[in-house]
């Protein structure tokens, strides 16, 4: 690569529009007369920086069609000469995010480590000088050679799923203001009462010491992109065969610490069972059944725990007519115009199943 000079003494910047062709830095550049940037040069003198011949092995890996204004010093027969040259900079691809930062192309991030160090490098520059904010580097597992040149440019870790990490860096020298990793787990609870009086229970085949024996609701984690109504009928239905039909949200546990230092939601869901021929999970499932209900709450574990009494006794109470919990609502909102549910119950809502004395 050439990097030219022009003559500081006849051309003053304010604008210019770069053009592809075949002469300096493959454009064509028209200055402005008008500008208060100035090119500071020795007449006639010539820079030259050397540039790798190495080729990129993703053809849309790096935009070429980026310049930037570099500050340079030299020295001509004893005197000192500075200002600004032109020179282009590979830029990694990428897109803007809604909130001024950028989000890097996993697809087309080149290989190679030494490349991709050195495209990185400028296009944080690059970024950083056009006011961008924060940068989301997403790496697949395939290119996990390039983990550690980011965690050496200051990328920091945000969160890994099974075919990817997810690095951050923060450009402005303000606090960063990228929101963190998911805080929360999202669990259920199924307890499905039937025209009998039974509760459906199972028994764990992994669960801690102080549970043994215990007969407990079937639960679960709900699963990306999936509905708490709709999870806890797919987890009911894996652990013990029933169908079901979600009819409340009874109510629903905070906790925090419970794993990997991840707070913890739980719900408990009231179900309708739609079938009766139980068939348990081997992988999960010690033994499943229907166990009258008054047996159940006997159960000393459940009698002995403050959380699970109280969660036995407001479904024993919505069974009485003495309680409502919330009925899923689907909705709209013009905010995003995505699909939400919304959870919520009034003693008026004609749709609602609950219906007080």
């Amino acid at each position: 690569m050439e990097l030219k000079l022009v003559d500081s003494k006849s051309l003053f910047l304010s604008n210019f529009e770069l053009m592809k062709s075949s002469s300096f830095l493959d454009t064509k550049l028209r200055f402005g007369l008008t500008g208060t940037h100035k090119l500071c040069s020795c007449r006639g003198v010539v820079l030259k920086a050397s540039r790798s011949s190495a080729s990129y092995d993703a053809a849309s890996s790096v935009s070429k069609e980026n310049f930037i204004l570099d500050e340079f010093s030299c020295q001509i027969n004893g005197k000192n000469c500075s200002g600004l040259c032109l020179r282009d900079v590979r830029v990694l691809d990428a897109s803007d995010d809604e909130y001024g930062g950028i989000l890097i192309n996993p697809q087309t991030l080149p290989s190679n480590p030494d490349i991709f160090a050195s495209v990185l490098c400028e296009s944080l520059s690059h970024w950083k000088m056009k006011g961008k904010k924060g940068v989301w580097l997403k790496l697949p597992v395939e290119k996990c050679d390039l983990v550690p040149i980011a965690v050496k440019e200051g990328f920091q870790y945000h969160h890994a799923e099974r075919g990817y990490l997810m690095m951050t860096y923060w450009l402005p020298d303000d606090p960063c203001m990228l929101p963190s990793n998911a805080s929360h787990q999202v669990g259920v609870g199924g307890f499905v009462i039937n025209d009998k009086n039974e509760v459906l229970v199972v028994q764990e085949k992994h669960s801690a010491p102080a549970l043994s024996g215990l007969w407990k609701i079937p639960t679960g984690f709900i699963l990306e992109s999936e509905e708490i109504f709709t999870g806890i009928v797919r987890e009911v239905k894996e652990e013990t065969g029933i169908d079901t039909e979600f009819v409340e949200v009874m109510a629903f546990r905070h906790a925090h610490n419970v794993a990997f230092e991840k707070s913890d939601l739980f719900f408990v869901c009231l179900l309708r069972p739609l079938s009766t021929r139980i068939a348990v999970d081997d992988l999960e499932i010690q033994a499943a059944k229907w166990m009258p209900l008054v047996k159940f709450v006997e159960q000393p574990l459940i009698q002995a725990d403050s959380m699970f009494k109280k969660v036995i006794d407001i479904c024993i109470a919505r069974l009485g007519k003495r309680y409502c919990g919330l009925s899923v609502h689907q909705l709209v909102s013009t905010f995003d115009g995505k699909l939400s549910s919304l959870y919520f119950n009034t003693v008026e809502d004609s749709d609602s199943n609950c219906k007080t004395n």
